[in-house]
C-alpha cells in the first residue's frame, strides 16, 4: 500500500510540472529564454481594497407621510367651496367657508354678556365698599352710648354678603369670557383650512350642502413629504438596520440614495416579509412624484465587509487554474489566485494578491512568467 501511494504522488507531481511547463512555454525549444528577453507592453489596474456591494432588488412604493380627510370642526351649510380636485394648496389656505352669520350674532350676544358681567362686578365692588364704610362708622361708635351691638352684627354680615356678590359677579364674568372665546373659535373654524401643503384628491361636499361636526370636506395628500415603503423578505433583515443607506431606482433609470428610517417589528406570516420605511435624499424630493409610484430598492445581500478585488480582465483561467499577472520591477509575476464574488466589473480575490499591486489587464493573454513588461503610458 505504501508503494502504491508513492506512485500516485509521483504521477500528481509529473502532471503539475507538465501544466506549469505548458503555461511557461510556447511549445518551441529555447522559446522561454527568447520570450523573457522580449519586453511586452501591458496595461495595468491597481489591486483594490473596497467594500463588497452585493444587492438584491425589492419592489417598493412611495407613500405620503401626510394624507387623509380634512374634516369640518363645526356644523353648518357650506357657503363657498374654494378648491377643486387637483388644486395645490399651502398650509393654512382656506379650502371651504361655512355659513357663519349665526355664529357672528352669537359672538355679539356673548360680547354683550361679557360687558354686562363686567358692570356687575363694578356694582358689587361699589356695594362692598359702601358696606365696609358703614361697618367702619359703627366700629367708631363702639365706645359711645350710640353704639348698637345688633346693628354692628348686621353690618358685618352685610359686608360678607357684599364680598360674596363680588365673587359671584367675577365668576359670571369669567364664564362669559370663556363663552366668548369659544364663539371666536367656532367663528374661526367656519374657515376650513389646509392642515399641511399638498394636493386636493377628492371633494366630499359642495356649496349649499350641510356638513356636520367632523364631517368630511375634502381629501388631500402631501406629495412633497414622501417616504419609501417596501416589504422586505425576512431573510434579508440581518443586513438592515436603522441608518443603513441603500440605493433606489426609478423607471427612468435615475438612482438616488435612501436611509432606513424604521423597521416595523411585525412579520406577514403569508409572505414572510416585514415592512421597512426609507427616507429619500433631498434630491429626490425635488422630483415630480406620485403616491404609490413604484421604485426598485437595492438591498444589501449581506453584512458590510471589505474585500480585495482585481479587474475582471486581469483574471486568466487555463487548464482549470486561475491566475493573474502582477507587474513588479519590470517583470510579469504570475500569481495563482482564488476568486470569490463579483463586485461590479471586478472579482473578489480571496488569496494571491495584495492591495496596491498592479494587475495586468491588457496584453496578459500572451505573457509568460517573469517576462519583461513595460507599462503602457508610463514614463
Amino acid at each position: 500500500m505504501k508503494a502504491g501511494g508513492g506512485a500516485l504522488a509521483r504521477l500528481i507531481l509529473v502532471a503539475a510540472l507538465a501544466a506549469l511547463a505548458m503555461l511557461a512555454s510556447p511549445g518551441a525549444p529555447g522559446a522561454p529564454d527568447a520570450m523573457a528577453q522580449q519586453s511586452a507592453s501591458v496595461g495595468v489596474d491597481e489591486v483594490r481594497l473596497e467594500p463588497l456591494v452585493q444587492t438584491v432588488p425589492v419592489i417598493g412604493r412611495l407613500v405620503a407621510k401626510q394624507s387623509g380627510i380634512v374634516a369640518a370642526q363645526i356644523g353648518g351649510p357650506v357657503a363657498d367651496m374654494r378648491v377643486s380636485v387637483g388644486d395645490r394648496v399651502k398650509e393654512g389656505d382656506v379650502l371651504a367657508i361655512l355659513d357663519s352669520e349665526r355664529l357672528k350674532r352669537q359672538r355679539t350676544l356673548l360680547a354683550a354678556e361679557v360687558a354686562e358681567t363686567a358692570a356687575q362686578i363694578k356694582l358689587a365692588e361699589a356695594q362692598l365698599a359702601l358696606r365696609r364704610q358703614e361697618l367702619a362708622r359703627l366700629e367708631g361708635l363702639r365706645d359711645s352710648a350710640a353704639f348698637s351691638k345688633g346693628r354692628h352684627e348686621d353690618s358685618s354680615l352685610q359686608v360678607v354678603v357684599a364680598e360674596t356678590s363680588v365673587g359671584a359677579a367675577m365668576a359670571r364674568h369669567e364664564r362669559a369670557l370663556a363663552n366668548l372665546a369659544l364663539a371666536e373659535i367656532d367663528l374661526d373654524d367656519a374657515l376650513v383650512r389646509a392642515p399641511y401643503a399638498g394636493v386636493i384628491t377628492l371633494e366630499h361636499t359642495e356649496t349649499g350642502s350641510y356638513v356636520n361636526i367632523g364631517g368630511p370636506v375634502v381629501s388631500m395628500v402631501g406629495d412633497r413629504k414622501l417616504e419609501i415603503e417596501a416589504d422586505v423578505p425576512a431573510a434579508r433583515m440581518p443586513a438592515l438596520e436603522t441608518g443603513v443607506v441603500v440605493s433606489i431606482a426609478f423607471d427612468d433609470g435615475s438612482e438616488h440614495d435612501a436611509v432606513v428610517r424604521a423597521i416595523v417589528p411585525e412579520e406577514n406570516p403569508l409572505t414572510r416579509t416585514r415592512q421597512v420605511r426609507f427616507t429619500p435624499d433631498v434630491e429626490m424630493t425635488g422630483r415630480i412624484l406620485a403616491v404609490n409610484q413604484s421604485v426598485v430598492v437595492h438591498l444589501p445581500a449581506g453584512p458590510y465587509r471589505e474585500v480585495v478585488t482585481v479587474h475582471k480582465d486581469a483574471v486568466i483561467t487555463r487548464q482549470g487554474q486561475t491566475f493573474v499577472y502582477i507587474a513588479a520591477d519590470g517583470k510579469a509575476n504570475i500569481r495563482p489566485v482564488q476568486t470569490g464574488a463579483a463586485v461590479g466589473g471586478r472579482f473578489e480575490v480571496l488569496s494571491g494578491v495584495t492591495p496596491g499591486e498592479l494587475a495586468v489587464i491588457r496584453g496578459n493573454e500572451r505573457l509568460r512568467p517573469d517576462q519583461d513588461v513595460t507599462i503602457a503610458g508610463a514614463s
